[in-house]
């Protein structure tokens, strides 16, 4: 029935569907002879295209299949899927894999998350949208591109429960894989620039506190300083790489980092002293 929906023509007057999957192909011919009961219900025609896979033309040459298949799943040329025309709704999910099968299509999710149902008619393509919401609480979302209306999802959970739904297990699993490794490289990357940006600042922090150094070193030296800070002061000019924390621990005795930064805050002021009295002169 999903696969009749989006059959290219779908009437009395014809009903035939082009694939480029054997898959399907096999599937059609198979399923269309068991309704009707025979072995010649469906004609296939290949069509060898320049560049490009085999074109398979199905269709049901018969006048009097025809109107059975069409009696048989209460279809008409509005492709219209109402509840009245469904079957019982544990059977929903292979109407949508049919339809998925004969007119659907997902990204490869290494480049985006993009799964859609390329439909010949706006009211198929409502009847699915509300299918989806109604059943299974997905939202998809809808744009007409060329003639055609596209049912289009772009959220990867949505995708995966879709696969899940229509019995695509490792299609599902193959998106969830990737989507887990998505996440651990965005984790790295967003820790990696954090630390950097970290890294940055601390070394920006220390080259002030360096040039600090230097100048009180240069105009009134550093034993003019007293103990605490003369010490703390050396340590850091040999030590540019040190951390608040790792300046603390390197004191004798050790001190916490917001001690060290106390005793760095003190040199700072020292040294901007030193730079308005020169500023004065």
């Amino acid at each position: 029935m999903g696969v009749l929906l989006c059959a290219n023509s779908l009437n009395d007057r014809e009903i035939t569907v082009l694939t480029e999957n054997k898959l399907l192909r096999d599937f059609f011919v198979l399923n269309v002879n068991r309704i009707l009961d025979c072995d010649d219900g469906v004609e296939v025609n290949e069509i060898q295209r320049k560049h490009s896979a085999v074109l398979y033309d199905l269709c049901i040459p018969r006048s009097q299949d025809r109107l059975f298949i069409l009696d048989y799943f209460q279809l008409d040329q509005s492709r219209g899927m109402s509840r009245d025309d469904l079957p019982k709704a544990k059977y929903y999910p292979y109407v949508v894999g049919g339809i998925f099968l004969a007119c659907g299509s997902v990204n490869n999710p290494e480049k985006k998350y993009h799964m859609e149902f390329v439909m010949p008619s706006l009211e198929l393509c409502n009847s699915l949208g509300l299918l989806l919401i109604d059943n299974y609480g997905i939202v998809p979302k809808h744009v007409e591109r060329k003639h055609y209306q596209i049912v289009y999802i772009k959220d990867s959970e949505n995708i995966i429960d879709i696969l899940t739904m229509m019995g695509a297990q490792m299609a599902s699993l193959e998106i969830m894989n990737v989507k887990m490794m998505k996440d651990v490289k965005n984790k790295i990357n967003r820790s990696m620039n954090c630390d950097n940006a970290n890294i940055d600042k601390a070394l920006g922090a220390a080259e002030r506190q360096i040039s600090d150094i230097e100048l009180i070193d240069s105009t009134m030296g550093l034993d003019s300083l007293p103990d605490t800070l003369r010490d703390i002061a050396r340590i850091r000019y040999e030590n540019i790489d040190f951390t608040l924390k790792e300046l603390g621990a390197a004191m004798e005795p050790p001190i916490s980092r917001s001690g060290a930064n106390h005793r760095m805050q003190k040199i700072a002021e020292i040294a901007e002293n030193i730079r308005k009295e020169k500023a004065k002169r």
